[in-house]
């Protein structure tokens, strides 16, 4: 069942189970990313308001838990079976063929985060062993890039598992 009774999300349509680990694991830390977000932001403002000076560290910050809060958001969406897609098609189709495309839907989608998540560890690493630093604080920059491998991990165990519940569902 949905968090609304007036929305039927359309996994539901396919008989599929909820997720086993809670959407809102997900929902927790984007809540705490977003909390800090407008706490840095409204810091910044008050600062610049009563001394016409800004906090430098606030652009770089706020831009790495904006990345962050999509990829969580991501990983909520697919886990949840919120995910961006059209279904005007695959709502009239039988269910055993909606579901075959929902699978080989997800698998495009499970490649895709794979690769991110691979091509994004390859790049942390470059900028682990290059020692890159960022323009504005100059603190090392695979200290923000790291969490593009990692939640994209999360995002393909999500998809990998909502593949498994579609499969199963009666």
């Amino acid at each position: 069942m949905t968090e609304h009774a007036d929305i039927q999300a359309p996994g539901l349509q396919l008989g599929e189970a909820p997720p086993r680990i809670p959407v809102t694991v997900e929902g927790a830390l984007a809540a705490l990313a977003m909390g800090t977000l407008a706490v840095i932001t409204f810091a910044n403002v008050l600062v610049r308001y009563f001394t016409s000076i800004s906090f430098a560290f606030t652009e770089e910050y706020s831009v790495a838990i904006m990345v962050v809060l999509a990829f969580l958001g991501t990983a909520a969406a697919f886990a949840a079976d919120r995910h961006i897609r059209m279904t005007f098609f695959t709502e009239r189709l039988p269910v055993r063929t909606a579901r075959g495309i929902e699978i080989g839907l997800l698998l495009v989608s499970l490649v895709l985060f794979a690769a991110i998540g691979w091509l994004g560890a390859l790049y942390t690493w470059d900028e682990y062993r290059f020692e890159s630093l960022s323009a504005g604080l100059g603190v090392p920059q695979w200290l923000y890039t790291v969490w593009m491998p990692v939640l994209s991990a999360v995002i393909v165990l999500r998809i990998a598992g909502r593949m498994v519940r579609v499969a199963r569902a009666p």
